[in-house]
């Protein structure tokens, strides 16, 4: 038993991180409150009501609230992050009649994952490369979202080695699937590449955590040879934003795998019917890229291989990598990365950024508005799955998009539901949230005559809509999480619009 008291030194880190841990998860929490229940109070900057519980909640910030406070006994108390939990709690129950003990927890996970990250990346090497350090510097996350980071609940010993925020990097394990169990479609021979296969089998990588993550599952197909294990990738994969997509920079490939874990709104999985459509989706949407003018691209989700006794489970993968669409000289950053921020970031430093900006929105905008328009494709144009390529100034000079699960296709979907999706995701998820951190590092610019001045370019009937309504839609995901609504189950509410 160790007697001797810690140095001094250590309780004051404790308690920075801990500090910085409750204010990166306190913000999108408060984010969400006031966004979907809050209503703000008329005269009094930064006063929200809370409807259903009756009481004043007071934040500072901006687009990153901090500091909440409750009005009770005639006076402003502050609220630790476990108070803000029950504060919230309380409210939806009251608002929404219903109970739920599931999501505390999860919030509470979210909270403890930020400290964790917090404490390996004190300890950890920032990568070299810029496009990584944007992939892996998120630390808040999804900037209107519950429970952003929430892992499962699992320790953190089982996640800390695959956590993008924490600079990780490994290798992935090589099994050999049967040859006769193996289910494939479109083009996954690019994991062939990754090592051999004896005979009669046929090579997969799999996600370590995954492997744990399934457990027992697997234990019958590796005792009767239907899987056998042939080691580790004589490369390390880097884990991008998305946690289970791996960046394999050697071989210029991104494999996504499934995850039997709950990040966001979702558990992540391959999921079979997401999977049967891929090649349809997928083709769709290289129809769509190589008919547009322009250098914007399409990371292409090539095909899959999985084995049929655990289709989900062990499903891989295969996407386009960089090099073979990057413009010469064009160094790419994720878009979450650069609203986030990290060392490097194009958006902190530009000459002029206003005119950053609006060749921002010229790469950006048109290939998601045109491929809408002329092809029927729904792009999940989100920060998470838009790259943004600059030039040796800094300077955007093309985007990339990727992730054909979230792809919708008209008519599948009618045109009305396929345009809100989009709005929501190009105009709300990505140009807000950009737009306003841009505007935070540089104060005097307004961003948003530009990105009217570029909506209008586009001859679409929804565009004059778009750009006078008084609101646009922006999604629930606290009401969502708390309801038990489908992660997929997109439910919207108004949210004043900036362009009108």
């Amino acid at each position: 038993m160790d007697l001797i008291p810690p140095p001094a030194g250590r309780d004051a880190a404790a308690r920075d991180i801990a500090a910085r841990a409750d204010a990166y998860a306190a913000a999108p929490l408060l984010n969400c409150l006031l966004r979907e229940v809050g209503r703000p109070v008329a005269g009094r900057a930064g006063v929200h009501l809370l409807p259903g519980c009756g009481k004043l909640l007071r934040v500072r910030g901006g687009r990153r609230p901090a500091a909440p406070e409750v009005h009770t006994d005639g006076g402003w108390h502050p609220l630790g992050h476990a108070e803000l939990v029950k504060l919230v709690a309380e409210e939806l129950r009251r608002h929404t009649g219903l109970s739920n003990h599931e999501l505390p927890a999860e919030i509470a996970d979210s909270r403890d994952t930020v400290a964790a990250l917090l404490t390996a990346r004190d300890r950890a090497t920032p990568p070299a490369d810029p496009y990584v350090r944007s992939e892996q510097c998120l630390l808040t996350g999804h900037p209107h979202h519950p429970a952003p980071k929430a892992r499962g609940g699992g320790p953190a010993a089982g996640w800390l080695p695959y956590a993008p925020e924490a600079h990780a990097r490994f290798p992935l394990t090589l099994l050999g699937v049967r040859e006769d169990t193996v289910v494939e479609e479109g083009d996954p021979s690019a994991l062939d590449t990754l090592g051999t296969a004896p005979p009669g089998y046929r090579l997969l990588p799999a996600h370590p955590w995954q492997l744990d993550l399934a457990g027992g599952r697997l234990a019958a197909a590796f005792a009767d040879g239907r899987l056998i294990r042939l080691g580790e990738t004589a490369f390390d994969t880097w884990p991008t934003a998305a946690i289970r997509t791996v960046h394999a920079p050697e071989r210029d490939l991104f494999l996504k795998f499934s995850l039997d874990v709950r990040i966001t709104n979702d558990i992540r999985r391959l999921w079979r019917h997401d999977l049967l459509k891929l090649t349809r989706t997928d083709t769709a949407v290289r129809t769509a890229f190589a008919a547009l003018d322009g250098p914007a691209a399409w990371l292409s989700d090539r095909g899959y291989r999985t084995a049929g006794f655990a289709f989900e489970e062990l499903a891989v993968l295969v996407r386009d990598g960089l090099r073979g669409h990057l413009l010469p000289g064009a160094t790419p950053y994720l878009a979450a990365g650069l609203v986030e921020g990290f060392a490097g970031s194009p958006l902190d430093a530009p000459a002029d950024p206003a005119a950053w900006w609006e060749a921002y929105l010229a790469q950006v905008v048109p290939p998601a508005l045109t491929a809408f328009a002329e092809h029927g494709v729904v792009l999940e144009a989100h920060l998470q799955n838009s790259l943004i390529a600059c030039d040796g100034d800094g300077m955007p000079v093309q985007a990339l998009f990727r992730d054909a699960e979230g792809v919708k296709l008209l008519p599948a979907v009618d045109r009305a539901a396929g345009w809100e999706r989009l709005v929501y995701c190009l105009v709300v998820n990505h140009l807000l949230e950009l737009a306003g951190a841009l505007a935070e590092r540089h104060p005097g610019l307004d961003p948003w005559p530009a990105v009217r001045r570029e909506l209008s370019r586009h001859d679409l009937p929804e565009i004059p809509a778009l750009l006078t309504a008084p609101t646009l839609p922006a999604k629930t995901n606290l009401l969502l999480r708390w309801t038990g609504a489908d992660g997929a189950d997109a439910r919207y509410r108004p949210l004043p619009n900036p362009l009108a």
